[in-house]
């Protein structure tokens, strides 16, 4: 925050302004269909979820929608593998896919899927400099630009680091880059006719490749400036909300440059098919947020919810403090674990800030040492959350080529939550706390009391998880003790919770809460209640010799509208 100020080239992520998508659950065509994304296969998707409870609100249309083209030679007529990434852009709007029976243009679908499956906001992909290999310099619909040809040069870190296919074909076929001078104009054009034909928003991928591009336009930092300046004043001409997702974004050339982009993805792509990245993914998103979330919401990537590693995804996307969305193929569900994330609006329990490892995991590894586990916190209004993940079992940092096909060994850990863990847990307190936690275990449900400096023992095998909710215990009337959980039914169920008072006169104790739902409310009570409404009206209730206290927020005429619940305690 402090450095945001005298730099003045970027802003803390509290000055920017949030996409209003991100409190929705999304779904992205990327690895339902990878770049054979069509209008029917959308459609389908749209319909499968929706059907099964899980309604997307928010829609990715990603790589596979624009016209490119490949100005590469065949060999024995086939195209070399490794030019699909030195593909090229020739044209703004959409391609032949797009154009037909199923849909007469990009703006005809966006109408439909609106109006027949709720979506509320589309998101289009589109690379930083068009395409992966940028624009096509003999288009007749790019010379405008001022195109030329560049051949990327990579850094001898990076190279000694890690070898990458998209940068090394760049290199090799290199790159169709748009004049500085002319960036803004392209932006603007590219923008203004997908928001004409409804779209809401763009994912800008391949930022990275700026930092190859230096020479000859001042430098990195000044050529990486120009364009992020370019495609925020863009953003904010021709999108409502600051809809924009950065990926591929990490060179501190980018994130030093980010005035008003609120949302960058914080990790590699979800990769379903390499068994040794999933342990991998969910570390390396938590630990890059440790910076990324002082300057962005990172963005922990979609996942796919019938998957082996659909819980432990879902479970890190609940606590992450950013968007949710699949790439679930049409038809290929696991709605058991969907609902643990989505309410039937469509609507997610989105934590306070951005997901971080806890203190004494900063100097672990969380991976690879054999023995240490992977905890995670988060705020919401009421309470805290703390995942706690084996991520180990990944195999090296190094992601040698030999490794791939390393499958995680199995290695069960011991380790301790403790109230502690969550950083500004004194945030939802009140001046009167005297450090006391109800804890509740979502896989478990289990529910322990705690002092704050107090902790308890679990164990957990690799690629497996547990999330505790943490509510500080409040005093109502001098007797009754009690804490809120939220939606015991949900990965984040404190995140339902909206706001909590008490009333106290001679004849009873009254504790008003408002709760997002539908689903099974829960909360610590240290006294069994005289009664409990919702809405004005008595329900059952249950609760336990832990102090448990629960009932059901049956399906309202709004479905995710707020509830208000009462708890009344009479006078003994």
């Amino acid at each position: 925050r402090i450095l945001s100020k005298i730099k003045g080239t970027f802003s803390h992520i509290e000055s920017k302004e949030t996409p209003a998508n991100l409190d929705w659950f999304g779904w992205c065509t990327w690895d339902a269909f990878y770049k054979a994304v069509n209008p029917v296969g959308i459609e389908e998707g749209l319909q499968s979820l929706r059907e099964g409870g899980a309604p997307p609100r928010f829609l990715i249309i990603d790589d596979g929608w624009q016209q490119i083209v490949n100005e590469f030679k065949e060999v024995d007529g086939a195209l070399l593998e490794e030019t699909v990434f030195a593909e090229r852009l020739v044209d703004l709007k959409e391609n032949d896919k797009f154009r037909g029976e199923a849909c007469k243009n990009l703006g005809d679908l966006v109408k439909k899927i609106k109006e027949t499956h709720g979506v509320k906001y589309v998101y289009a992909w589109h690379a930083l400099l068009g395409y992966w290999g940028g624009v096509c310099t003999s288009s007749d619909v790019m010379e405008k630009y001022n195109p030329k040809l560049v051949y990327p040069v990579q850094s001898p870190g990076d190279v000694a680091n890690l070898r990458d296919v998209a940068m090394d074909s760049l290199e090799k076929y290199g790159v169709g880059i748009i004049d500085p001078e002319k960036i803004y104009e392209f932006y603007n054009d590219q923008h203004s006719y997908l928001s004409s034909v409804g779209v809401d928003g763009v994912k800008v991928d391949v930022q990275n490749v700026m930092e190859t591009l230096g020479h000859g336009f001042g430098g990195r930092v000044a050529l990486t400036r120009k364009y992020q300046h370019a495609l925020e004043e863009s953003i904010a001409r021709n999108f409502k909300g600051n809809n924009l997702i950065c990926c591929m974004s990490h060179s501190s050339d980018h994130i030093y440059s980010a005035l008003k982009s609120a949302v960058a993805r914080a990790s590699e792509d979800f990769m379903p098919r390499e068994p040794t990245l999933q342990t991998l993914h969910i570390a390396n998103v938590a630990f890059n947020s440790l910076l990324l979330g002082e300057i962005f919401i990172p963005d922990w990537d979609m996942f796919q919810s019938k998957h082996e590693t659909a819980e432990f995804h879902g479970a890190a996307r609940a606590l992450s403090g950013g968007g949710v969305y699949v790439s679930d193929k049409p038809g290929v569900h696991d709605f058991n674990v969907l609902k643990k994330l989505v309410l039937p609006d469509g609507s997610i329990l989105r934590a306070r800030y951005a997901g971080r490892p806890t203190r004494d995991c900063l100097f672990n590894d969380p991976v690879m040492d054999g023995k240490s586990l992977l905890k995670i916190w988060n705020l919401n209004n009421l309470s805290a959350a703390v995942g706690v993940f084996n991520c180990q079992g990944a195999g090296n940092w190094t992601w040698l080529v030999e490794e791939i096909s390393h499958v995680p060994t199995a290695v069960n850990i011991t380790g301790h939550l403790s109230p502690s863990d969550v950083e500004s847990l004194e945030e939802i307190t009140g001046d009167e706390w005297n450090g006391e936690t109800a804890v509740y275990a979502f896989n478990s449900c289990s529910l322990s009391r705690l002092q704050k400096h107090q902790s308890l023992e679990l164990s957990l095998v690799t690629m497996t998880c547990e999330i505790y909710t943490i509510s500080p215990i409040q005093v109502y009337g001098g007797a009754v003790r009690f804490a809120p959980l939220g939606l015991l039914n949900m990965f984040n169920s404190g995140g339902a919770l909206d706001s909590i008072t008490g009333t106290v006169d001679s004849s009873a104790t009254t504790v008003q809460i408002k709760c997002r739902g539908p689903g099974r409310f829960g909360a610590y009570s240290s006294a069994r209640p005289a009664l409990c409404r919702v809405d004005a009206h008595e329900v059952e209730f249950s609760h336990s010799d832990d102090g448990l206290l629960a009932f059901d927020l049956s399906d309202g005429p709004s479905h995710s509208s707020v509830r208000n619940i009462e708890i009344l305690y009479t006078a003994s």
